[in-house]
């Protein structure tokens, strides 16, 4: 029989077993499903590590290459727009054909231009601007294909905890990266922090060859469906004895189609989403970018790897918030479950259906939101102005802290209010989030320099605070627009579907 056929019968026996009424979400165990978002995490750890790694040694670069810091803040600025950029082609792929080999091609591309990196001649500043553009373009979809596997594999009720786990990849990496960075750069030199780099990422290349199931729902359904033979992974650990024809877990794939991710900016709820995350990303990111400049200008007795510690403590934050934010969206979403099951307002089925009903599933998310920014501007303002009056530097170090903690929690509410509302398009959602992010803070990075210059730093976070607080009214913005928003949307995807069925 030869494999067209093949495909086909199996294809028709699936789809021909009878769907349970109460069929799981997902067949993988929970034991199974922390193992996947644990695996996921580590290769998402490599976006904002890439990134990170490299601040601390942007003094040491600029004297390499002879050139300014503006000019070595360059690289970051174009990293950041390749960042933004190339997740709305891979996430959109891998809704589209499958999460496990677009995450190993991801890091493939990163290990080979950290290669060229490490190699790059001082003399040729633009093959450092190219490859820092290459490095951004393997690096930074594995976020976007990591939060597209949390929403293939977990109901909206585990969620925001399997999601709180995962950002923990993401926010180790400013944690470490530049502490790593500082001292690579300070004891064998900048070029080792890319050679750590190309090791790093394609160990974690291995890893995914060898342990990585499929998860894609147009592809395996609820995990039951046995998938092509080159979607499996080497050593099946995870999910291998689940996988069975004729399971009576067994649900048939829904038909694959090429999802646009450009046409979720239509929406005015995910729009607002967006913007309120990118603004407070691009804040941060000038925060972060500006560290090592600022700290050694106050502080200059700090030689690079101390410079790099002092990253330490907003990466710490940036953890610790990641955890606690978890179980608290998880909480706050039971919590108000549990109310609306007991008033009957509400009924089971509403969930299963993805359209939530009378659930105000915006409110459960984002009902913390606005106390987080105003501590995020508080810290950012603060911060600021211990730097322009020279304070001990434990002060600004324990604002950083601060900074982290409440910007991880912001950006986990939003980003999984927005798994909640598309759970099915979550790398193209994650991607359009990145790209909006990233435009943001390469705008900012290029000109925090020069912000900083024109208005002293006191009065520069004093600013970007005030715009951070302009986002407090798009909270309540959202919890309002956002019921008519999903509403809409069910409505035209029941439209589609009967269109589908009458071809």
């Amino acid at each position: 029989m030869s494999t067209s056929e093949s495909t086909k019968n199996n294809e028709t026996r699936v789809s021909a077993l009878p769907p349970l009424a109460d069929e799981p979400y997902s067949i993988f165990t929970s034991r199974e499903k922390w193992l996947i978002v644990s695996l996921i995490a580590f290769g998402s750890l490599f976006s904002p590590l890439s990134a990170n790694i490299y601040f601390p040694a942007i003094p040491t670069l600029a004297a390499a290459f002879h050139k300014s810091i503006e000019l070595i803040n360059l690289t970051v600025t174009l990293n950041m727009v390749f960042q933004g950029i190339s997740p709305m082609f891979w996430g959109t792929l891998a809704d589209t054909y499958g999460r496990r080999h677009i995450f190993i091609l991801c890091l493939l591309l990163l290990a080979l231009s950290c290669v060229g990196l490490a190699l790059t001649p001082t003399g040729d500043y633009w093959l450092l601007l190219f490859l820092r553009c290459f490095q951004a373009t393997g690096s930074a979809s594995t976020v976007a294909i990591g939060a597209g596997v949390i929403g293939d594999i977990s109901t909206r009720a585990e969620r925001g905890g399997f999601y709180g786990f995962y950002s923990m990849g993401p926010m180790i990496g400013p944690a470490i990266g530049p502490v790593l960075g500082g001292v690579l750069a300070d004891k064998l030199g900048w070029r080792a922090i890319f050679w750590f780099l190309c090791i790093a990422s394609a160990l974690c290349m291995i890893a995914m060859v060898l342990f990585l199931p499929e998860t894609l729902r147009a592809i395996v359904g609820n995990g039951s469906i046995p998938p092509p033979a080159i979607y499996y992974p080497v050593i099946p650990i995870i999910g291998g004895s689940s996988i069975r024809p004729h399971s009576d877990t067994t649900s048939a794939a829904p038909k694959k189609k090429f999802l646009n991710p450009l046409l979720l900016f239509v929406h005015i709820d995910l729009v607002l989403l967006l913007l309120i995350n990118g603004i407070v990303y691009a804040v941060f990111y000038g925060v972060t970018a500006s560290i090592s400049t600022v700290f050694h200008d106050t502080y200059p007795l700090l030689n690079e790897t101390q410079l790099g510690l002092c990253f330490l403590t907003i990466g710490i934050g940036m953890v610790v918030g990641s955890i606690s934010c978890g179980k608290v969206l998880d909480w706050d979403y039971r919590r108000v479950r549990r109310s609306l099951l007991a008033s009957g307002n509400w009924q089971e089925e509403d969930e299963k259906s993805g359209t939530y009903g009378a659930f105000p599933i915006e409110k459960a998310r984002l009902r913390l939101l606005p106390a987080f920014l105003a501590v995020y501007v508080a810290t950012c303002i603060g911060y600021g102005w211990c730097i322009d009056r020279s304070t001990n530097i434990a002060g600004p170090l324990i604002l950083l802290f601060g900074v982290g903690f409440v910007v991880i929690a912001i950006m986990n509410s939003i980003q999984t209010l927005m798994l909640d509302l598309l759970p099915e398009q979550g790398s193209s959602i994650t991607a359009c989030n990145n790209l909006v992010r990233c435009a943001l803070g390469a705008g900012l990075v290029s000109g925090i320099q020069p912000l900083l210059e024109a208005l002293g730093t006191g009065y520069a976070y004093l600013l970007l605070g005030c715009i951070s607080a302009l986002m407090v009214p798009a909270v309540y913005l959202v919890v309002r627009v956002g019921p008519r928003c999903r509403a809409q949307r069910a409505l035209s995807t029941e439209k589609e579907a009967e269109m589908e069925a009458r071809r």
